[in-house]
């Protein structure tokens, strides 16, 4: 199921995606990226949500698909397609919103991620209504969307008892 999303990505991007544009959304393709990778350092062997491999071997080489592969192929056909009448704007937020809340959704029921330490489908989504804000924001004030960034994870970190202050090796028992 990632490969084929990846490969559904790849093949959107190709079709639907604003190659002329892609400079203009390079900051922004290393934001989402940088996002997903601080996700996984900060959180790990203490995940929130875990990506099950299929044909992948593990959860590590899974994400590094989604962050070089799935998110800047998202951020492209987001940001490429970035309506300018702010009703179409709404609507373009809730469509990619309900595509990746209705994949997640599918993953669920196929068993390809795994929720954790109170983490649920509906806290996803919720993330999702801040998530493509935040990328169409940092195309215009990137230091504004580093500070609202950090104050979201640092408020998630505390809210789902992330043990950052333990050495990741040492989390694997924490909570339990």
């Amino acid at each position: 199921m990632h490969i084929l999303t990846a490969i559904i990505s790849i093949i959107a991007v190709l079709g639907w995606g604003n190659w002329r544009k892609w400079k203009e959304y390079h900051a922004t393709l290393l934001f989402f990226a940088l996002g997903n990778i601080l996700y996984n350092f900060l959180t790990a062997n203490y995940l929130l949500w875990r990506m099950d491999a299929d044909f992948l071997s593990n959860h590590t080489i899974t994400e590094l698909v989604y962050t070089f592969v799935v998110f800047p192929a998202t951020a492209i056909l987001y940001l490429g397609n970035y309506p300018k009448k702010r009703i179409k704007q709404i609507l373009h937020n809730l469509q990619w919103i309900f595509i990746y809340g209705v994949w997640e959704y599918v993953f669920t029921l196929t068993g390809h991620i795994e929720y954790q330490h109170g983490w649920t489908l509906g806290w996803s989504i919720a993330v999702l209504f801040v998530m493509f804000p935040l990328l169409r924001l940092h195309t215009t004030r990137p230091l504004l969307t580093y500070i609202l960034y950090a104050i979201v994870s640092v408020l998630l970190l505390w809210w789902f008892d992330v043990p950052v202050h333990i050495p990741m090796e040492e989390r694997i028992n924490y909570g339990q």
